[in-house]
């Protein structure tokens, strides 16, 4: 049953992408060009909705489906690796036309030629899981 849970909430994520336009290449297009705000507000938007769950998580007011709560270990600090994550997640993300979740919407549009990005995607998680340990904390 919790699976349909989980299943109904992506299908409505799904949904919400795509009725935003934040699936659209074209969309996504213009936010790298800057010439659009449309992006923005809904990168904006889900920053917003983010803070205030991330703030329920560590008052224990939210906990997970098994009914724990949510312990967020906090994260080392560093400007070098912020960057360097950053730059790249953004160069994929031109490059690709969709970050991770778009990927899965895209495909269930049937854009099928999306399932090189996501090969790709997966091949990368899973070289940085290779590398990971060897990597500077």
């Amino acid at each position: 049953m919790k699976q349909l849970k989980f299943l109904g909430i992506g299908i409505l994520f799904g949904v919400i992408l795509t009725k935003s336009e934040a699936v659209s290449w074209y969309r996504i297009y213009e936010m790298f060009r800057f010439e659009s705000f449309h992006m923005y507000g809904i990168i904006g938007t889900a920053v917003g909705v983010s803070m205030i769950f991330m703030f329920l998580f560590k008052k224990g007011i939210i906990k997970d489906y098994l009914g724990k709560q949510i312990v967020l270990k906090d994260k080392k600090k560093g400007i070098i690796r912020t960057l360097v994550g950053g730059t790249l997640f953004g160069l994929g993300w031109a490059l690709a036309g969709a970050c991770p979740a778009p990927i899965f919407v895209l495909i269930g549009h049937g854009i099928f030629p999306i399932l090189i990005v996501l090969a790709g995607a997966i091949l990368g998680a899973f070289v940085y899981g290779m590398v990971s340990k060897k990597l500077p904390n």
